[in-house]
């Protein structure tokens, strides 16, 4: 399955490093308490210390040492310590336009226990809380994003947080040594924030290898983050606020499936938003015996080509009406001739090829050789073909050359090696230096495990392909006043917003019901909130969702 997992390429850069650090003595933490550290109690979270007037930092109060693996075994019976310790509490301060904002930021991690309450994972996340608020009219947002396989770094970095990596206006890579800087579109001033990483990645890991392979799938790991989320509201006496999910790529598979799941549990949420959707995988995952895929990634196709100018003159002269027309083709013409299959005839054939070149920017040629299906590698790699470049799959805005040449490297994600270094600098400094948070272990941006993909447990074949969809119906028909943002990038090829579109339209909803579903676009790729009109954009439209699903009408 290969969705949201990163890129191979990139990731197999990153395995190599991160099992040769977790290898030689990165296991879990240990504290040592100081006299800075302060007691992760229920009234530190209503009534936290009183903060200076300029942010403070505990750069000692939680020292984490890594337990190394037992002598003799292999690198499957490797035991990490879960053992609980006290977060990290420090108290910030940053100022939106005029106005302060004073906020607590606990890190730590909370336990996942089985029915005799022996732990059998934690999982680390960092809370940031709005100082002398009301927790019953005070919002909650719990955020991760997805992969599977990724760390909450982009949401929480790039996003949601008080803090975020600094890139170029345009979401581009900066030069090295990359900053850090007050993000003024933090969702902070509107809601509590808690980004959670799951198991596997960032600092959370499972007690050993056996039992990660429990948390590794849809259903384990919708299990784990339900009950990060009942124990968080138990522990820090958030029970009475309005609750938020906020979920990017696979997140949003995530966000689908605990919002059915705690449904059961006596959990609702308030709103949901989908960041570059993925529910039905059915719309994403092309097979020999699946052409839909094929089919909703026409349009973004088409916006990807305007950007690079490979389109004809009258769709460039107008690019919305030129992504409306593909759509219109696309479920049309295009997919009754690959209905046809091998029946279809030469003369229809040919025409198909003609109005798939027009759309699309490629070549006949190619498209001829590809049986009318191009998938998103081959997209990203004959766009820009006679430019030796090659398009994003996370943003087609962004090209760059293949690092082994233009036929010798099997995929590359230029928009991944932009990011990927600025974010996992800045955040690497910023847990350990401003929020306090001492480890030895790596920061797993992604897992070191390069099979990861191939291990992930996507549950039973029967009944066809990975689907969160129904869970998400599930929650919405059983809450009538849930409502769910749809956000999409016109230039993501990973989630593409023709899929997102088919999907959330055959969710079966009645009007009573679909009218608490909104959408927004982004002139953007997945990561919508990377250049700063888009992250602004993504605050504004996010604030607006919450005043509504607050409103409870």
């Amino acid at each position: 399955m290969r969705v949201f997992i990163v890129t191979v390429a990139l990731l197999c850069l990153l395995a190599t490093g991160a099992v040769a650090q977790q290898n030689s003595s990165n296991d879990e933490a240990k504290e040592k308490k100081t006299k800075n550290v302060e007691p992760a109690s229920k009234n530190s979270e209503k009534k936290p210390s009183p903060p200076a007037e300029k942010t403070e930092t505990n750069p000692s109060s939680e020292e984490q040492k890594a337990a190394a693996p037992k002598p003799g075994t292999d690198k499957d019976k490797e035991e990490f310590d879960v053992s609980e310790v006290l977060p990290v509490l420090t108290h910030h301060q940053i100022t939106l336009e005029t106005k302060a904002l004073k906020y607590t930021a606990t890190t730590g991690r909370l336990p996942i226990k089985r029915s005799d309450g022996k732990i059998e994972a934690e999982m680390f996340f960092v809370a940031y809380t709005l100082d002398g608020q009301d927790p019953e009219k005070r919002p909650l947002t719990f955020a991760f994003n997805g992969g599977p396989g990724s760390a909450t770094i982009w949401l929480h970095m790039g996003a949601l947080g008080p803090r975020r990596a600094a890139l170029l206006p345009n979401g581009l890579l900066p030069p090295a040594p990359y900053h850090i800087a007050d993000n003024p579109s933090t969702l902070l001033d509107r809601s509590d924030v808690v980004l959670v990483d799951a198991i596997s990645t960032g600092f959370s890991r499972a007690a050993n290898a056996e039992l990660s392979k429990k948390f590794l799938g849809v259903k384990g790991d919708i299990e784990a983050f339900s009950e990060f989320i009942r124990l968080y509201l138990s522990r820090y006496e958030r029970w009475s606020s309005p609750l938020f999910l906020f979920g990017e790529s696979y997140g949003t598979t995530r966000a689908a499936g605990i919002a059915g799941n705690l449904a059961d549990q006596g959990i609702s949420f308030n709103g949901i938003t989908l960041l570059s959707t993925a529910l039905t995988f059915q719309t994403l995952e092309y097979t020999k015996s699946n052409d839909q895929p094929y089919i909703l990634l026409i349009p973004t196709f088409t916006m990807i080509a305007s950007y690079h100018k490979k389109l004809p003159p009258d769709l460039m002269q107008d690019v919305d009406k030129a992504r409306q027309e593909s759509a219109q083709w696309a479920a049309t013409d295009y997919t009754q001739a690959l209905a046809k299959g091998d029946a279809i005839s030469a003369e229809e054939r040919q025409k198909v090829i003609a109005q798939m070149a027009r759309y699309t920017g490629l070549s006949k040629e190619v498209l001829d050789q590809a049986n009318l299906r191009i998938d998103v590698e081959k997209f990203t790699h004959y766009l820009l073909l006679d430019q030796k470049l090659r398009v994003g799959r996370l943003d087609g805005r962004f090209t760059g050359p293949d690092p082994n040449g233009v036929l010798d490297t099997p995929f590359y994600d230029p928009t991944e090696a932009a990011v990927l270094p600025p974010f996992t600098s800045v955040f690497n400094n910023y847990v350990r230096t401003e929020l306090g948070y001492k480890t030895d272990m790596p920061y797993q941006v992604f897992p070191a495990d390069q099979n990861f993909e191939t291990s992930w447990n996507w549950g039973s074949g029967i009944g066809g392909f990975p689907d969160t969809a129904t869970a998400l119906r599930q929650a919405i028909v059983k809450n009538p006043y849930l409502k769910v943002l749809v956000m999409e990038g016109l230039y993501d090829l990973a989630t593409p917003f023709y899929a997102a579109d088919y999907t959330i339209d055959h969710l079966n909803l009645s009007p009573q019901y679909r009218k608490n579903i909104s959408f927004t676009t982004y002139d953007a790729g997945h990561m919508v909130y990377l250049p700063a009109d888009g992250l602004k954009k993504m605050k504004n439209d996010e604030a607006g969702f919450m005043d509504k699903a607050l409103a409870g009408n």
